[in-house]
């Protein structure tokens, strides 16, 4: 019964049951984590989300393109659907939205002492707190006050404060949990540069030398630039890029052994 944490798909559905096959996934016995972005860019989000939403013994962290695709479907922004068109005019886009709006935006796994994450964990906050503003936050995006919807995009505040309050506070959680890459020594985030370099003075955040999160393993996603290399200890990036034309990555928690399907022209539209 081993434990599987998947990377973005990004609507890569073909490639999400090629990794399946290759570990032999058993859906009445194997556990899954999906890191998240489940959806966008690429070309079978609707499948992806049907096929995640009815498998049991599955875990789903929240990424920026889910939340995009629920800010969408509250018409809280103005932009063009472009590859989630197919969600919004399902038959069945009310019954997936409720399901998204449910999963999680962190999760905690005491048996193997790990975090699965989407952008990862601010370098500034320690488990406990993760844990307890992601919750914040999570009971938010449940609740019938569908208002957030049009305060979630922004990049301020950019550094945590134990008093913020309101929007602020939700925004900032919601960005350092599903946009975050580079911070500065004190935790500031940006959110300009996506490449393998920050600007000045800014580091990636899982390289800030005070980050308190370091007695637990961090599984995260998001930042395909990496190509799921990282040399810090006790970090795994496994967003590999499978809808640019890379791979997608499956990490088992038991042995840490990572497994991976090239990209089958399951690339952006």
């Amino acid at each position: 019964m081993p434990t599987y944490c998947i990377g973005d798909i990004h609507g890569c559905f073909n490639e999400l049951q090629a990794l399946l096959d290759l570990i032999k996934f058993d859906s009445a016995a194997d556990r899954l984590y999906f890191t998240g972005d489940l959806v966008n860019r690429g070309p079978d989000s609707l499948k992806v989300l049907r096929y995640v939403k009815q498998l049991p013994n599955t875990i789903t962290i929240l990424g920026n393109h889910d939340l995009h695709l629920l800010e969408l479907y509250y018409h809280a922004v103005n932009f063009e659907p472009e590859y989630l068109q197919q969600v919004l005019d399902a038959p069945d886009r009310e019954e997936l939205i409720v399901w998204l709006k449910q999963q999680h935006l962190l999760w905690y796994d005491q048996k193997f002492n790990a975090v699965i994450a989407h952008a990862g964990i601010p370098p500034t906050w320690n488990l406990s707190q993760a844990l307890q503003y992601a919750t914040e936050a999570e009971q938010i995006l449940r609740g019938n006050n569908l208002g957030f919807f049009h305060h979630m995009y922004g990049n301020e505040p950019n550094e945590w404060d134990n008093n913020l309050q309101g929007y602020d506070r939700f925004r900032f959680i919601i960005n350092a949990l599903t946009r975050m890459r580079f911070c500065s020594p004190t935790g500031a985030l940006d959110f300009t540069a996506q490449g393998n370099s920050g600007p000045p003075g800014y580091l990636p955040w899982f390289k800030v030398p005070q980050r308190q999160c370091k007695n637990v393993d961090i599984i995260y996603g998001h930042w395909a630039a990496l190509k799921g290399e990282c040399d810090e200890p006790r970090i795994y990036a496994l967003d590999t890029g499978c809808v640019w034309g890379g791979s997608l990555t499956a990490l088992r928690l038991e042995d840490k052994r990572k497994f991976t399907i090239c990209n089958m022209g399951s690339g952006r539209l």
